[in-house]
């Protein structure tokens, strides 16, 4: 995996791991542009809080579909609102908590952007 400065909407000094495959494309010209302009559509509010009764700002614009080596060149995945969601920090994590699986992930993030090994995770978990 390749560090790189988080592609959170605001600056932010976190440091997260981008995969080497997505690197080009979170970097790219188009996905920046795309991910402004879906973000200003929102109000810049998670969308999830919102959906919850609270206001909360939006920080990171998510992909429904998660990409990956297959879908990374699939306009319609990587830059179709459609597959979008502006969601703050929390929402983010548990829309990747269990990352289509019935097994949470061993590790999450926690309020200050620090990856930590999850309390409830078993062991072994990834």
């Amino acid at each position: 995996m390749f560090f790189a400065s988080c592609w959170f909407l605001t600056q932010c000094p976190f440091i997260i791991a981008m995969k080497e495959y997505a690197e080009k494309f979170y970097k790219s010209v188009a996905w920046k542009q795309c991910r402004a302009a879906y973000a200003k559509s929102k109000g810049g509010l998670c969308e999830v809080c919102l959906a919850r009764g609270r206001i909360v700002p939006g920080e990171i614009v998510h992909h429904k579909i998660h990409i990956s080596p297959k879908n990374i060149n699939d306009l319609n995945v990587i830059l179709d609102w459609n597959n979008l969601q502006l969601v703050c920090r929390e929402c983010h994590a548990e829309a990747h908590r269990h990352d289509g699986n019935e097994n949470p992930q061993r590790y999450e993030v926690d309020q200050f952007g620090r990856v930590t090994v999850r309390a409830d995770a078993p062991p072994g978990s990834a």
